[in-house]
């Protein structure tokens, strides 16, 4: 009889990505550990290796990221705690101990300067902050540990449960007879609850390195919701804008599309369709536990 395996997910708690990831590894016959901030301290060596041990998984999943992208410019300390600092402690801890770890990543370490999708062997070269602190968080871990790391790119998250840019989005429709959204910039629109899957999957697996994890597909912010707004039936027009009339204080990749082919490769799995997967979202989510189920059509 096969032994049970344990994981820590952090950030499995209250995560975007968390969450579902916890939920998804419990369905597959782990047993997870999530620890919340009254359990433990992440940014503690002591308090981090007392826990692993008490727990002895055989896996951790690191979820947790500092992703305000436009305020990490203003605090690049506190995205550098969260993003390097802590993935390096990971792997400080982990690397005596017999224990896997995959952690998140961005497709913001690109510059988006490119016309292809990304594969996991194109040179990273962040333009922003917050691509800049989730660049060194992912070399700090690999260096310490590169045998037992699985570095999981994703992009563009939507899912259950907290908030996001589909949510959001179908929010302000509700609002508004139109609006405003950057049609300039391309990326891979990404179900956690897909993603979750997709995680498990390549846990599955003894391999090490990195991954990118999206749903296949790609579209710009402004496919993207006017995709959501017309499978939730709101009447609100999407107009495409350039970035350029919607200044952010970060730089975003114009395109940072992520290629998962090392993914399948390994899997033997195809991720599905972002369209297919917000319908899900969409259907499944929102109508029958969140915004569209509690709001009504605005006249």
């Amino acid at each position: 009889m096969n032994r049970q395996k344990t994981a820590i997910v952090l950030g499995g708690k209250t995560g975007l990505l968390g969450r579902p990831l916890a939920r998804a590894l419990a369905e597959a016959g782990w047993m997870v550990h999530t620890p919340g901030r009254e359990d433990l301290d992440l940014f503690s060596d002591d308090a981090l290796a007392a826990y692993v041990d008490a727990c002895a998984p055989d896996m951790l999943f690191n979820t947790v990221a500092y992703t305000q992208v436009d305020k990490a410019e203003d605090e690049p300390e506190e995205a550098r705690r969260v993003n390097t600092c802590l993935p390096k402690l990971l792997g400080r801890v982990l690397r005596s101990r017999p224990v896997r770890c995959m952690h998140v990543s961005t497709d913001f370490v690109f510059n988006g300067k490119g016309h292809t999708p990304y594969s996991v062997d194109d040179t990273p070269d962040p333009q922003s902050v917050y691509g800049r602190t989730k660049l060194d968080g992912e070399k700090a871990l690999l260096e310490q540990m590169p045998e037992r790391t699985v570095i999981a790119r994703t992009a563009w998250l939507f899912g259950p449960g907290k908030k996001n840019f589909v949510h959001t989005i179908l929010g302000l429709c509700r609002q508004r007879d139109s609006l405003n959204i950057v049609h300039d910039q391309t990326g891979s629109p990404t179900y956690t609850v897909d993603l979750a899957d997709m995680c498990v999957a390549l846990a599955g697996h003894e391999t090490d390195g990195v991954y990118h994890l999206v749903n296949a597909g790609q579209a710009s912010w402004c496919e993207l919701a006017a995709e959501a707004a017309a499978l939730a039936e709101v009447r609100c027009a999407i107009h495409a804008i350039p970035s350029a009339e919607y200044p952010q204080k970060a730089r975003r990749p114009a395109y940072s599309v992520l290629d998962t082919l090392r993914y399948t490769q390994t899997t033997g799995l195809t991720p599905r369709p972002w369209t297919q997967a917000l319908r899900d979202y969409i259907f499944k989510d929102l109508w029958t536990t969140d915004l569209l189920a509690h709001t009504e059509p605005r006249q």
